[in-house]
């Protein structure tokens, strides 16, 4: 098991997009995507199981859209200070 973590991904030294990885066995791999909020899709393993969130626009997104999405999981929210980097980086 991992634990969460936000990848932030740039080209050409600007934020392209983000992925905030849940808590996941090693290894699964995505069998479903879904929209939740504008710039916000969830993947999905077979099972149902969420396994992370992409962040399409990561300079729109604010910390309380990424909670009611996380809470709509089931999920515990992020902190300000985890959510951070990505404001830092855009």
């Amino acid at each position: 098991m991992r634990h969460p973590y936000l990848e932030v991904t740039y080209r050409h030294g600007r934020v392209l997009a983000a992925y905030y990885h849940v808590a996941s066995r090693v290894g699964r791999k995505s069998h479903k995507t879904r929209r939740i909020e504008p710039g916000l899709v969830v993947d999905y393993a077979r099972d149902g199981e969420p396994l992370g969130i992409e962040i399409t626009a990561p300079s729109v997104i604010t910390l309380a859209a990424m909670n009611r999405v996380l809470r709509s999981l089931g999920l515990p929210p992020l902190k300000a200070s985890e959510f951070e980097p990505l404001r830092a980086a855009s």
